[in-house]
């Protein structure tokens, strides 16, 4: 095994054993259904995980223990959410809530369905209320792919909604910056489906990554802003037709060695604050083991 696919391999095994041994942390609270629930702290890490395990088992063979941990966690995300039951009960209470599934649609993607929630989801999406939710590109871009991955099935086209994003209008390279670059790399997960699917990034936008996710990489990179690095790693890892030297030799080697001795991985800089740790590390140390997968998944030997 080359150093470069041992570093690769080190980097998703070391990330998701972290994950494994800090599940309690992405468990739902009892506030998961409340009114004034803490979203962001309950369902969004677990949607997370849910998301990155699903594309992990699809980029590893059943017998790779890489895959037995994502399978695990998987499982474990699916009984956080009563197998299913708790998306119906929070539609009810939340039926023009899109986050609901959103989540749903990660775990629908590894096969885990629930018919009833499904069809009042659907229901839903009928009115034209739902239809008209005023959201921005790259979010209208999300929910549409997680309404076909929850059985919401509709003729709107995706192209409007991508030529209004940042990277769907080949933007002037220069005005990179951190909200541009989390916005591009989402809209290329969902045009790939979280790296599950070839083929779903128009041309135009791939000959413009050819171009400028080089230094756009090497600059996250050298600001040591490692959750978007990893993003955009996978985004390297999941667009066909990009050059081989798109990503920097040292890259994994950096993102490595910014791991701690667990296999977190910070989002920026250092470890920072002890009292926030999980919420400044659980997001980054995911994308970590994301596009570790895709990159393995993408030819380098494991």
């Amino acid at each position: 095994m080359s150093a470069p696919a041992r570093e690769v391999r080190d980097v998703a095994r070391a990330a998701l054993a972290w994950a494994s041994g800090r599940r309690a942390d992405f468990a739902l609270g009892e506030d998961a259904l409340a009114a004034d629930g803490q979203v962001d702290r309950s369902w969004k890490p677990l949607g997370e995980l849910a998301q990155v395990c699903a594309t992990v088992t699809r980029h590893t063979p059943p017998g790779d223990p890489l895959h037995a941990r994502a399978a695990d966690l998987l499982a474990f995300a699916w009984r956080q959410t009563g197998e299913g039951e708790l998306f119906l009960r929070l539609q009810r209470l939340e039926p023009f809530a899109t986050y609901p599934l959103e989540v749903y649609a990660a775990l629908a993607a590894a096969g885990f369905r629930h018919p009833a929630y499904e069809a009042a989801t659907a229901t839903v999406a009928r009115t034209r209320g739902w239809r008209l939710t005023e959201q921005e590109p790259t979010r209208r871009l999300g929910v549409l792919h997680a309404e076909e991955r929850g059985g919401i099935h509709r003729d709107e086209p995706r192209e409007p909604a991508l030529r209004r994003t940042w990277l769907g209008g080949l933007p002037e390279p220069w005005t990179f910056e951190r909200s541009a670059g989390y916005a591009l790399t989402h809209v290329v997960f969902h045009l790939t489906d979280w790296g599950r699917a070839a083929g779903g990034v128009p041309g135009d936008l791939t000959d413009y990554l050819a171009h400028w996710l080089p230094p756009w990489i090497d600059t996250c990179l050298d600001a040591r802003m490692w959750d978007l690095a990893c993003e955009l790693l996978a985004v390297a890892a999941s667009v066909p037709g990009l050059p081989g030297d798109t990503v920097p030799d040292d890259a994994w080697a950096r993102v490595a060695a910014a791991q701690d001795a667990s296999g977190a991985l910070p989002e920026e800089g250092d470890a920072g604050d002890p009292a926030a740790y999980f919420a400044h590390h659980y997001h980054s140390t995911l994308m970590a083991a994301f596009a570790a997968a895709l990159t393995a998944g993408q030819g380098v030997p494991v």
